[in-house]
């Protein structure tokens, strides 16, 4: 396959770093599970309006296809990938926040995730049926082995009756077959084979078994006890650690196929009322910049606000622990709140 030509319109971090020299410096390299730079790259030529446009396929795509991904880790992270390290805390005591809008004025609810894969499998892109398969045997077991407040049920995707759907859509748990920049990386293939959710039965955690990364890991309520969903999390991946071993480099932290989760791999979010400031948007960006925040409409990545509603969410995954991440966004929701205080006061 020759370079690819991008459009004048593109200005994904691909077409930004991938110059005609490095491509064919990289071109003839495969990994030991047999990833190549046109499987990396083919999410970003297909759809050229991606903002990365790059996936990878397995922990080896990290260091084969540095010359291509390190710039581009750089430029998205802050963090220089071959002089610094990341660093992981995932202990709630260091995490000294109070709930920044106790009376549930502006929070609707809090949400925090975190990807992980298994060590040894290929990352999504380049998974295999069969090995899907066998994560999702080995996930879902563990997962049943939970108890406590995080005890609950696993369900498959495929075979799944309508009155179980129907609840997980009411729950908002269901996810969807990936949209085409996920199926341009691979990620939708033998779909919803080897897919499932489990949810505990208070509905405040939930993981996702191989959608995009092979689990999603989420602690979630109503409200803005952003300490307490962080606990409950910490928890539960430390119970998960137990019984699994999950793909992490002392560089790169957790590692996962779309380079910005990399680090924490945490998206550490509010879904929250902020009507006066959605009328002034250059002041909502200026405060979300200043804390490395990301502004989202309701429904997420590539939505639309309902209802002055917006999630926010931390920008910064890598280079930074889980618990700076929260701390982070916790600071940044505090004045976004107070500014939305100040503007229904004028």
């Amino acid at each position: 396959m020759p370079y690819p030509k991008f459009p004048e319109s593109c200005h994904s971090a691909l077409c930004r770093h991938l110059s005609p020299e490095l491509y064919d410096s990289l071109k003839g390299r495969r990994t030991r599970y047999g990833y190549t730079l046109d499987q990396l790259i083919r999410s970003g030529i297909e759809n050229p309006d991606s903002s990365i446009g790059v996936y990878a396929g397995d922990e080896e795509s990290y260091t084969l296809f540095a010359p291509l991904l390190d710039p581009i880790i750089r430029e998205y992270h802050h963090f220089d990938p071959e002089t610094e390290r990341h660093r992981s805390d995932m202990d709630p005591s260091h995490l000294k926040i109070e709930n920044p809008d106790p009376d549930n004025r502006f929070i609707l609810s809090t949400r925090i995730r975190v990807g992980r894969n298994l060590h040894c499998f290929p990352l999504g892109p380049n998974l295999a049926r069969r090995e899907r398969l066998i994560v999702k045997c080995m996930v879902s077991d563990t997962l049943r082995e939970l108890s406590g407040d995080l005890a609950g049920r696993y369900y498959p995707l495929v075979g799944m009756d309508e009155a179980t759907k129907t609840r997980l859509i009411e729950d908002h748990f269901l996810f969807k077959e990936g949209d085409r920049f996920l199926e341009s990386a691979g990620l939708n293939r033998d779909w919803p084979e080897g897919r499932g959710i489990f949810h505990n039965n208070d509905k405040t955690f939930l993981v996702w078994v191989n959608e995009e990364d092979q689990l999603r890991i989420i602690s979630m309520e109503a409200g803005g006890d952003i300490r307490r969903v962080f606990t409950r999390l910490s928890r539960a991946v430390g119970e998960l650690q137990k019984r699994l071993t999950f793909a992490f480099d002392e560089r790169l932290g957790y590692l996962t196929s779309c380079p910005t989760n990399l680090g924490t791999a945490m998206r550490a979010s509010v879904h929250i009322r902020l009507p006066r400031l959605a009328k002034s948007m250059d002041r909502f960006r200026e405060i979300c910049d200043r804390h490395e925040l990301q502004i989202r409409g309701v429904h997420g990545e590539h939505s639309e606000s309902e209802g002055g509603v917006f999630d926010i969410s931390n920008r910064r995954r890598l280079g930074i622990t889980e618990v700076e991440a929260v701390r982070q966004m916790s600071q940044g929701i505090t004045e976004l709140i107070e500014e939305e205080t100040k503007l229904s006061e004028s």
